[in-house]
């Protein structure tokens, strides 16, 4: 069981004890943390591109971001299933009120990037509002994240340890912390 600020496995600092782990897994690992990657990059190219384009690019970096941006909405509704999955277990807690946040963000910035998406291809919108979309896009993004890392490496969501089976090595963590960590000589 977790201690209060007590550390669990390699950086990882939780405030409670906490019993959470993610409920959409593969192999045992939380599918959403595996997606979420890649809405992130496709919006922030989209923005790269924005930029490269009214710094003189050509007509191709426009286009470049309106494909990555839908792209990036296709993603995002994907991973978001298995980040309702895992809120929807979470208990009344901390975590659970970080978790509807961090989910309330997001759909704002998905529903930002479709009316973003939506008004480039299909109104010929000027380049300054669609731009200030994509910074404030990205800006939300940013506070989404640190809210998504506070559930899990403050409040230990997803985070699962058993002591009782140990690791692929069959060594307990208590195992881990107590053994020594071999000295290294330094060449002269």
């Amino acid at each position: 069981m977790l201690t209060a600020m007590g550390m669990r496995g390699p950086g990882v600092c939780l405030r409670r004890s906490i019993e959470m782990s993610s409920r959409a897994r593969i192999a045992g690992h939380p599918i959403h943390p595996m997606l979420v990657g890649f809405p992130i990059s496709l919006w922030v190219f989209s923005l790269i591109s924005d930029i490269v384009f009214m710094s003189g690019g050509s007509a191709t970096w426009n286009v470049m971001a309106w494909y990555t941006m839908g792209g990036g909405i296709i993603g995002a509704l994907i991973a978001a299933v298995p980040g309702l999955i895992d809120l929807l277990g979470f208990p009344a807690s901390r975590a659970r009120r970080l978790g509807i946040t961090h989910m309330s963000i997001n759909l704002a910035i998905v529903a930002l990037y479709a009316v973003n998406f939506y008004l480039r291809g299909f109104t010929g919108l000027g380049m300054t509002p669609a731009f200030a979309m994509s910074v404030i896009g990205v800006g939300a993004l940013l506070v989404s994240g640190w809210l998504g890392g506070e559930m899990i490496y403050v409040e230990g969501v997803a985070y699962r340890h058993d002591d009782r089976h140990g690791d692929k090595h069959g060594k307990k963590h208590e195992d881990l912390v107590k053994e020594e960590v071999p000295k290294v000589k330094r060449a002269a």
